[in-house]
């Protein structure tokens, strides 16, 4: 059965392009050149082939301030908004300065006084001044970001539709679980329940292990099969019309003697890291919540943006966010993770996906925790 390539919602695509053409005006560009699949996918719209691993960067997009005009490098117009025309695609070429050629002959570029890129390679450094010749070359990774890192309502909701995925994954997994089953079968389980609802591609590495009783921050090393009162974590990213949304829980495989403090544990870190979630707050205060909690800041994030992808801010012990990436502001989606272990136990981790709002932390998630 063939399936249809649309583009996003019109709400949608163009409630983004506004927030990225604010952004080029606060930022003085006159023109972007954009390669990260996410970025162009944020301004134009259209779905992007996704592919494992990273890509040069080549110019993927062309956004002219002046005129809100797009340009976009694609073979047809499949997927592709109906405001971006067919005049305004270009096609692949192995040669770079076919490209150039391309960029040469969009309005604007010749007059354009500052030109940003999301990303650039040596060779495009050299050749981008042929296509704007009076133009200065920037970064224009912080104007995306400034513009991605708040999300309209109706991102939002499609995050929503990502998160319902992923939790249908834990769900499906949680079912599957019971001593001697394999981590994989219960992996393959998430992943099924998630292919059933529509995403084929999972956000992240991992889905079911079994917790280290010995080291915190491990896995078990039990050959991969789950032991009778083992801690088992389940982690479900969705990647689902370019959005990403996660989850995560901790369910005992039978009773885990000693399990109800560590979940006890859990919860109350959890508390502490969702209230930290407010408007105008420091990132810094979600470290300072395990610290309160009396619990170690895991060598992983404690929270990270989501979004078309991965979003700023980060937030870790080691990577720490400065300036405007250190604010929480309403808008934003994080996902948020308590992580706690004690040794002979294991680990017990939660994840969830939450929206700073006007009134604090809205809480996206709607997936059960294990309860004694």
């Amino acid at each position: 059965m063939a399936t249809e390539v649309a583009p996003d919602a019109p709400a949608l695509r163009t409630g983004r392009r506004q927030r990225a053409l604010a952004q080029m005006d606060a930022h003085g560009l006159d023109v972007l050149v954009l390669g990260r699949q996410a970025n162009v996918r944020y301004v134009t719209g259209a779905p992007q082939l996704w592919i494992a691993g990273t890509r040069p960067f080549g110019p993927v997009c062309v956004v002219v301030r002046a005129t809100g005009d797009i340009y976009l490098n694609s073979t047809d117009d499949e997927g592709v908004p109906e405001e971006i025309g067919r005049d305004h695609l270009y096609g692949l070429a192995w040669n770079p300065l076919t490209l150039i050629e391309v960029l040469k002959n969009i309005d604007g570029a010749a007059t354009a006084g500052r030109v940003g890129t999301d990303a650039i390679t040596p060779m495009f450094a050299a050749l981008l001044p042929q296509a704007f010749p009076g133009a200065e070359i920037v970064d224009a990774e912080p104007a995306m970001r400034a513009a991605r890192r708040v999300k309209t309502p109706d991102e939002i909701e499609a995050m929503g539709a990502a998160l319902r995925v992923a939790e249908r994954g834990i769900a499906a997994a949680v079912g599957e679980l019971r001593p001697g089953v394999a981590e994989r079968t219960l992996a393959g389980a998430m992943l099924e329940a998630m292919a059933a609802g529509g995403v084929s591609t999972p956000a992240i590495q991992d889905a079911a292990w079994v917790t280290s009783r010995e080291q915190p921050w491990r896995r078990a090393r039990t050959g991969g099969e789950v032991r009778p009162g083992d801690l088992v974590a389940f982690a479900a990213g969705a990647l689902a019309d370019g959005y990403v949304a996660e989850a995560g829980r901790t369910w005992p495989a039978g009773a885990a003697e000693g399990s109800d403090s560590l979940f006890g544990r859990s919860a109350a870190l959890h508390d502490r890291l969702i209230a930290a979630c407010r408007p105008g707050a420091s990132t810094a205060e979600l470290l300072a919540a395990y610290r309160a909690a009396g619990e170690p800041l895991p060598p992983m994030p404690v929270a990270y943006g989501l979004g078309l992808g991965f979003d700023p801010p980060v937030v870790s012990e080691t990577l720490c966010a400065a300036g405007e990436d250190d604010r929480l502001d309403v808008g934003m989606v994080l996902a948020v993770t308590a992580y706690v272990w004690e040794a002979g136990i294991g680990t017990v981790l939660r994840r969830d996906t939450v929206h700073i709002t006007d009134g604090g932390a809205e809480v996206l998630t709607d997936c059960p925790c294990w309860e004694s």
